[in-house]
C-alpha cells in the first residue's frame, strides 16, 4: 500500500532532482549541449522541468522515471534548452534548421485559407515569441520553457504553429461576427497579450476527439497486429520474445510494429477529417496534446492479458 501510495503522487524537488543526477551526465553528454555552452546544471534544471511536468499527476517511481528519460529526444531538449538561455550560437543552428521548415508548414496549414494569412509572415512571427521578445527586448517569455523533448522540436514547433493558425483564425471569424452586429452590442474585440501562451479553451475536446477516433483505429487492426501491439506495449515483451511467439525474426517484428505505427495515424488522421471534420492544424494540435497530456493506456486497451503483467509500469506512448 505504501508502493501504490507514493506511486500516486508526484515528486518533490528534492527527490526528483537527487534522481535525475544518476542520469544527468549521460544525458547531457548524449544531448551534445556542452557545444552551445549550456552547463550540466543548465541542463539538468531542463531535465526536471520536463520531468515534473511528466509526473505532476503522479504515478512517479524510479522505474518510470529511467523508462520516461530514455525516450525524451535530448538532443532537441538540448538545443531548446540552449536558445532559452541565450546562446547565440544554438540561435544561429535552430534559424538556420528550422526557418525553412517552419514556411513550409505554415504554407501547408493556410492553403486555401480565407483569413488572409500570410504562410511565412505566420512562420516568422513565431521567432519572436520563441525569442521571448517583449517590446523589444529579449524577456522570459520564451515559449522554449515550454518544450520538454517529449515529442521532436519539429513535432511540437508545427503543432505550435497549428494553435497559431487556428487562433488567427478564430479571431478572423469573431471580427466578421462583430461587422455584422449593430454597433454597440457585442464585444468580439481579438483578445490581448500575444506573446503569452494562453491555455487552449479547445484542449478537451482535441483530446476527446483523439481518443475516440485511436479507439475506432485499433479496433479496425487485424488479430495479429492487435496481438503485436498487447505484446510489445501492454505485456513488455522484447523484440526477440515477441518474434518466438509470432514464428517470426525480431527484426520482422520491429518492421511491423512501425508499419502499425504508421498505419494506426493515418486511420486516427482520417477519423479526425470525418464530420465534424477537423482542419490540419487541429489534427495536428490533436496528436500533440495526446502526447503532452493523455499518453496511451495498453492496460485499459487490454485489460484481461495486462493485468498479470509486472508492476514496473508499460510503455506509454506509441
Amino acid at each position: 500500500m505504501a508502493k501504490d501510495a507514493a506511486e500516486n503522487s508526484g515528486p518533490n524537488a528534492v527527490e526528483l532532482r537527487r534522481a535525475l543526477e544518476r542520469y544527468a551526465d549521460s544525458l547531457y553528454a548524449g544531448s551534445r549541449a556542452a557545444r552551445w555552452g549550456l552547463s550540466p546544471l543548465e541542463f539538468l534544471a531542463a531535465l526536471e522541468r520536463s520531468a515534473g511536468k511528466r509526473f505532476a499527476a503522479g504515478g512517479f517511481s524510479s522505474g518510470r522515471l529511467e523508462e520516461y528519460v530514455g525516450t525524451l529526444h535530448i538532443e532537441d531538449l538540448g538545443l531548446a534548452t540552449a536558445c532559452l538561455e541565450g546562446s547565440e550560437g544554438a540561435w544561429e543552428c535552430f534559424v538556420s534548421q528550422y526557418r525553412g521548415y517552419l514556411r513550409a508548414a505554415a504554407g501547408i496549414l493556410t492553403k486555401r485559407s480565407r483569413a488572409g494569412t500570410d504562410a511565412e509572415e505566420l512562420a516568422d512571427s513565431l521567432f519572436a515569441e520563441l525569442f521571448g521578445l517583449v517590446d523589444g527586448k529579449r524577456g522570459e517569455r520564451s515559449l522554449f520553457r515550454y518544450f520538454h523533448g517529449r515529442s521532436s522540436l519539429k513535432t511540437w514547433l508545427r503543432a505550435i504553429l497549428a494553435q497559431r493558425y487556428v487562433d488567427r483564425l478564430r479571431q478572423s471569424r469573431r471580427w466578421e461576427q462583430w461587422e455584422q452586429e449593430e454597433e454597440g452590442k457585442r464585444d468580439y474585440s481579438p483578445p490581448q497579450g500575444k506573446g503569452q501562451a494562453a491555455p487552449d479553451p479547445h484542449r478537451h475536446r482535441y483530446l476527446t476527439r483523439f481518443v475516440a477516433a485511436l479507439d475506432q483505429a485499433l479496433a479496425s487492426l487485424a488479430a495479429a497486429d492487435r496481438e503485436r501491439l498487447e505484446l510489445y506495449y501492454a505485456r513488455e515483451k522484447t523484440l526477440a520474445e515477441i518474434g518466438r511467439a509470432m514464428g517470426e525474426h525480431e527484426s520482422s517484428v520491429s518492421r511491423n510494429l512501425e508499419r502499425i505505427r504508421r498505419q494506426l495515424r493515418s486511420s486516427i488522421e482520417e477519423k479526425l477529417r470525418c464530420p465534424p471534420v477537423l482542419s490540419e492544424a487541429e489534427i495536428a494540435l490533436c496528436f500533440q496534446y495526446a502526447a503532452e497530456d493523455s499518453p496511451i493506456d495498453f492496460r485499459r486497451i487490454f485489460p484481461e492479458k495486462s493485468a498479470q503483467r509486472s508492476d514496473t509500469g508499460g510503455k506509454e506512448s506509441l
